[in-house]
């Protein structure tokens, strides 16, 4: 198996830092956050990149599923909009694709905001993602 989570993690967590002092950052989905804003950055699949198989696994196919919750009196869909920005670009820039990004209803509590988004890569086993 190729791994890159803490890797990938690290970087959108120091990036999100350099922006946002008091954002709270978790590599595991959490049903309600403690603190805000908070972004979850879950590695959903890891699975063999068929087209390259070989004898051993040469790439992967991974997914990763972020999520950012805002409770802010005024302005919470803007900031869940600027802390997804960010991420995007990070990980656009490793050569992931976006294949999802939307709010989602937060039926548990209705004054938080929270914005979903999927990305795609395939990753070399030196840890390279590789563009399509």
């Amino acid at each position: 198996m190729i791994d890159i989570e803490n890797e990938l993690y690290t970087r959108i967590a120091q990036r999100l830092r350099e922006e946002f002092d008091s954002i709270h950052i978790s590599g595991e989905y959490v049903r309600e956050p403690a603190k805000f804003p908070h972004v979850t950055i879950v590695q959903q699949d890891n699975s063999s990149y068929e087209p390259t198989m070989t004898h051993e696994e040469v790439h992967s196919l991974l997914m990763f599923e972020v999520n950012v919750y805002s409770n802010k009196l005024s302005g919470k869909k803007t900031e869940c909009k600027q802390i997804m920005k960010i991420i995007d670009e990070e990980f656009m820039s490793m050569g992931f694709r976006r294949t999802v990004l939307r709010p989602v209803s937060n039926l548990y509590d209705a004054t938080i905001y929270r914005m979903v988004a999927r990305y795609t890569g395939v990753v070399s086993k030196d840890k390279i993602v590789c563009r399509r």
